[in-house]
Formats: structure tokens, sequence, C-alpha cells
């Protein structure tokens, strides 16, 4: 393979690129893949002749320290070689535009960002511009007045509706819920940083805490719309979800396909959404349709979901049979099997200190200000959050007062001033117990996986503590001020004397030396 970003060749194309046209009239960049074989065929032919860029190395070597983090030279250069280049530009241009300044581009393309810590907490329902972003494909643009809805395979009546169609509320009921989504890459870091795994830049990307949030999701219930089809016919089990994106793999091409029981649809957690937090969906989160899971991962929320089909099994497509697998820790590189691990649905419970951050230094009056958020997926939700300042022997809960309103489907934020006495490096870490009394791993070695999913150990963070509340403490800080010279960082030696001669005889005095009397 070629070499790996950032020293990946420029792309050159072999030859006339092949021109494959867009689906529908008012569908831009959506290519129907799952129905036309020979197509795909045709897509694998040409990958074939290509020496793409190699996967590149972002865990044994420090994370480069640009935004964006990672570029996804080979992603780009697979939609190049099929004629789909444009695609890279414009889901660009759509995170400029509906996103915010300061994202964390964790991945430019296909697009993967998370929003600036201290404002993922700051309100308990995300702002859209701040909202994490997870995709797998590059953005397609669809006319809302073009759009349908196809629902097929094993339903009693399959049916095509419109947007209008869904939002008419004299077929279906019209209901806002507010349901966090969560990647399963949350917190992936600190897998990477402890105990390495698979390297795929899309498929482990190297997430921080912010791949989380809580929307208020509008649109109707999918159990209402397969009612509307006359219902499931019998030995389906499953639905199948399509999304109009274009999704590569290991030399193939697909959309974007994942299923959910019918257990789950049935139980009406599965929305239909066409709007976010009271607004039209944003392009990059699926306008003009999408799919909200309650309590799963969030890569069964499909977006631009434009295909629901009835099936007896969990889809055979790759998103939902080859990945987000669950593995023991003894698999790895040398063992892994799609069928070793198993399908990643609810997410477990979990929780991260977002202020303040790791390895800052803290001075304080002996209390700390904690700040994070904690979840739990599957129906259940976060009930008691523990705060430890000594790496998890003593534990704080924080006050009830202290945490955000409680939902079935959504996170709770949460603050506490936490007692703190000693100085030097000190390990916080946070707990979350839900309803069902589900707590978290200690040690991100409980929970590490080959596939560095759903990181959902106690989160931990190294603080430096200087607390001013000591008298010898306070009185270097006051001769710091006064001689101009910054605490941080805590590694540059001071310039000025630790301490007078006259301090030090008075001090060994009081020791009676340093020396044992005989």
């Amino acid at each position: 393979m070629a070499p790996a970003e950032p020293n990946a060749p420029p792309f050159r194309p072999k030859g006339k690129l092949p021109v494959f046209e867009d689906e529908l009239e008012g569908w831009k960049g959506y290519i129907e893949w799952e129905k036309y074989p020979e197509k795909k065929k045709q897509v694998e032919e040409i990958l074939k002749q290509y020496d793409f860029p190699d996967p590149p190395e972002f865990q044994l070597v420090p994370l480069p320290k640009t935004n964006p983090i990672l570029t996804g030279e080979r992603f780009k250069q697979y939609h190049y070689a099929t004629g789909l280049g444009n695609l890279v530009d414009i889901s660009w241009q759509y995170v400029l535009k509906e996103k915010a300044e300061d994202m964390v581009h964790v991945l430019q393309f296909p697009y993967n960002g998370e929003p600036p810590g201290d404002r993922l907490v700051s309100t308990e329902i995300t702002r859209n511009e701040d909202f994490f972003v997870r995709n797998h494909g590059g953005v397609p643009e669809i006319d809302s007045d073009k759009f349908f809805l196809e629902i097929d395979g094993l339903v009693n009546n399959p049916k095509r509706l419109t947007l209008a169609d869904l939002q008419n509320e004299e077929l279906f009921p019209r209901e806002t819920k507010v349901v966090s989504l969560q990647c399963s890459g949350t917190r992936r870091l600190e897998q990477i940083r402890q105990y390495p795994g698979d390297g795929d830049e899309l498929i482990n990307a190297p997430w921080g805490e912010g791949a989380i949030g809580t929307a208020r999701w509008t649109g109707v219930s999918l159990k209402k719309v397969i009612k509307h089809c006359g219902g499931l016919k019998d030995g389906a089990k499953h639905v199948e979800l399509f999304g109009a994106d274009t999704y590569f793999k290991k030399g193939k091409v697909y959309n974007y396909v994942v299923s959910v029981p019918w257990r789950k649809v049935k139980i009406h957690e599965v929305l239909l959404a066409w709007e976010m937090n009271g607004k039209p969906l944003p392009k990059i989160h699926g306008f003009p349709l999408r799919a909200v899971v309650f309590g799963y991962i969030g890569a069964r929320s499909c977006k631009w979901l434009y295909r629901i089909r009835g099936i007896r099994d969990p889809s055979e497509a790759p998103v939902q049979r080859k990945e987000y697998l669950y593995y023991t820790p003894q698999i790895g590189k040398q063992n892994a099997l799609y069928s070793n691990g198993f399908s990643i649905q609810d997410m477990p419970v979990s929780s991260a200190i977002i202020s303040p951050k790791d390895m800052d230094v803290i001075t304080h009056d002996g209390k700390v200000k904690l700040r994070g958020w904690a979840y739990s997926g599957g129906g259940h939700w976060p009930i008691r959050v523990e705060v430890s300042p000594d790496g998890g022997a003593i534990w704080y809960e924080v006050p009830t007062e202290n945490m955000s309103t409680k939902y079935y489907y959504a996170w709770r934020l949460w603050e506490i001033d936490l007692p703190l006495d000693p100085e030097g490096w000190l390990e916080f870490c946070v707990r979350t117990w839900d309803n069902a009394m589900n707590t978290q791993p200690t040690y991100v070695r409980s929970a590490w996986n080959w596939d560095l999913h759903v990181t959902s150990s106690c989160h931990r963070i190294r603080i430096y503590s200087v607390n001013r509340s000591k008298p010898l403490t306070a009185a270097r800080l006051k001769a710091l001020e006064e001689n101009g010279i910054p605490l941080t960082p805590i590694t540059k030696p001071l310039p000025i004397e630790l301490e007078t001669d006259e301090q030090y005889q008075a001090s060994m005095a009081e020791q009676r030396g340093r020396d044992p009397l005989e």
C-alpha cells in the first residue's frame, strides 16, 4: 500500500473516472448500491486498480496536534477513484456551515467530530451545532419535496410514504422525545493510550469524552408506520434501516445498512425524526429523515433514512454483522472473527469528568468543582453519581440537586464541590449507578476490547493540586505573584531561592538537624 497520511501521495486517476449517476432527481449524492450487485462489482474492480494509502498509525505514536486530527486520506481516495470525489468537498462545507467553529475534528472525512468539553456540559439539551457527528460516508443532499420512504420486505402492505405523509397528524401522531445518542467510541482515547487495538481510522477513530449528546427529537414512532403498512408478516423479527450515504469497507461499496429487533420497535423506542431541537434536521445529521433508536449504540440511529425492510434475522450488512462487535480481552489481531464477538446494542452505564481536564494544575482553597455527564442506555437512567479524589478508595456522592433533569432515555449532567485537602498529583475518578444497580468497571483494562468500543470503565483524570489553605503554599503563591512568576508549567524550575539562609537554619534547628544524635 502507499504511505499513510500525512505522507500519502496525491490521488492520480487511472484513466477516465467512472460516472455513477444520482439515483433520483433531487437526491444528490445518493447512489443505490444494495439493489444493483453489478454496480457493486464494478466498483470492486475499480478499487483493485489502485494502490491506496495505508491506514495511518495513530495509536503507537502520539496523535497529531492538528485539527483535523486525522484527515481520512484513504477514504477520500476511495471516493475520488469511483467518481464520488465531490462528496468530500460537499461534506466538509456542511461541517463549516452547520457545526461550531471550534469543534474537534477527529476525522475530516468521513466526518467525525465532537465539541469542546466545557460547552458540552453547559446545557442539558445539546445545541445542534455542538452535537457530535459520527458519519461513515459523505453527506447526501436530498430535497425534502422529492423525498420518500420505502417500506417493504416482510410487511403485509408495502408502501411508499413522502415526508408530508409522515408529518400528516391525521395519519401518524407526532411525538417529541428527549434522547441521548452516544457513539460506542466515546472515550476511546483511554483505551488507545494504555492498550492499543484495531487501528482503522474510521471504525476506531480516536474519540474523547464528547461523542455523546442530547436533543429533543420530533417525528413519528416506527411502530405506527409499520402498523400503517399492515404490520409485519409472520416470522419477521427485525427491521432493517437503509441510509443514503455510500460506505466503503475492505475494497467493497455499500449503502449504510443496520437493523434493530422488532421487540425494540414495538415498545415505541425507535423514532423516525425530522426535527432536532425544534428545527429541521441539519444536513450533516441526516436531513430530511433519520432514525433515533433509544438507548442503543448510536450506529443504529441510521441517518438519511430512505428504506425500511422487514426481515427475519439481524441484517447481514457489514455495519451490523462485521462491525460494532465486542470481543473478550484475549481476542485480537491473531484470532478475531466476526462470529466470536457479540453485537453491541444497549449502551452500558458510563460517565465522564469534563472539568477539570486531565493534567490540569488546580489552585484551590480546599474544594474543587468537578463537572461532567452520566448516562445509561437500554431504557435505564443514571440515579447516582460518585466521584473520588484518590483513585477510587473514598467516594463522594454528587448531591441530587446538582444533577440535571431525569429522563428515561437521556444523560444527566452533574457537578460537585469536592472537598480536597492533599496536594500534588492526584487521580480523580467518577462512577455512575443506574436505576437497575448497574455501575462501571473500575479500570480501563477491565473493559478493554480489540475494537476499542464502549470505554465504560470509571473515567480517570490526573490533576496537580495546589491547596492555598496550606500556610506554606499560600506563602509561596504570594511570593510568586510579587515576583511576577507564573506557577505553570509546574515543570519549569523556579528562578528564585526556595528559602533564605535564615529560614533554613531556623527550620534545621526545629528539626534538630539532619543527622541522628548518636
